[in-house]
């Protein structure tokens, strides 16, 4: 009997530990441990991409993971995820915050939480050069985007009568826009211009002026990190005023970039 209570007594403390530890805010476990899990993308460029010469990811995104872990006092660790699974990574624990070109919005507001808005853009479609002049060209036809994406969601609402085809990553996208297999590729903006300018047979393909979306971009973190979601948006905040945050936008978005200036590049705070 007394090694059954005592079993019982050792599972409960083990549950009760369990518990705090799950219940511990982000910002204590990161600085306990000594560094910051970023989810990021790998092939979006410029907001995450793996540079050839070094093989080590890179990007705006990236830029502001290592601003916000700096501040920490903590190391940088990248992980790579797609639009699909960059939210469970989160919720599951593997990833502290999520910087993969996420648009904020209600839906996913209910199972992570945001940090203020550090950038915008709008959808639009990559497409072959003269083949599309407005929205009505694209009516019946297959468009390509990426799975888990608000893209795919908001190509099916502009777009009811064409077939939405859902790819791993925006490249493989952009591959079947290539090989004739869909009419266009649609996601954000500078995410397309991205992919166009990185194209070697860029000159056969444009991005035409139809947009049908806004996307305000924020950084993901698990539902009900207080402490963290502060941090991470005074830093934010911080680095608007010290000019480090139009500093990475310059860097990747720069007078020499082939990129478009997005409509909004500073950071844009909560109301």
């Amino acid at each position: 009997m007394k090694n059954v209570v005592g079993l019982l007594i050792c599972m409960l403390a083990m549950l009760l530990v369990a518990g705090t530890v799950f219940a511990a805010d982000t910002y204590d476990t990161v600085k306990n441990r000594g560094s910051m899990i970023c989810g990021v993308k790998d092939s979006t460029p410029p907001f995450g991409y793996v540079d050839p010469k070094t093989r080590q990811i890179v990007g705006y995104d990236i830029d502001f993971c290592a601003a916000i872990a700096k501040k920490l006092g903590v190391k940088l660790e990248v992980k790579p995820v797609t639009s699909a699974s960059r939210m469970p990574q989160l919720i599951e624990g593997n990833i502290d915050m999520i910087a993969a070109t996420m648009t904020k919005n209600a839906e996913r507001a209910k199972q992570i939480d945001f940090s203020h808005t550090y950038f915008l853009t709008g959808q639009k479609f990559l497409v072959k050069k003269g083949t599309v002049k407005s929205l009505q060209d694209l009516d019946g036809k297959k468009i390509g985007t990426a799975k888990g994406s608000t893209s795919e969601q908001n190509a099916k609402k502009a777009l009811p009568k064409s077939t939405i085809l859902s790819f791993d990553d925006y490249p493989q996208a952009f591959l079947a826009l290539q090989q004739g297999k869909v009419a266009a590729v649609t996601t954000d903006e500078t995410i397309l211009a991205g992919l166009h300018a990185k194209a070697p047979n860029k000159a056969q393909f444009e991005i035409p002026n139809i947009q049908i979306s806004d996307e305000p971009y924020g950084l993901g973190m698990r539902k009900g990190d207080k402490k963290f979601v502060d941090f991470v948006n005074q830093t934010l905040l911080e680095m608007e005023k010290s000019g480090e945050a139009k500093k990475i936008y310059d860097k990747w978005f720069g007078p020499k970039s082939d990129l478009p200036m997005p409509r909004v590049f500073r950071i844009v705070a909560d109301k």
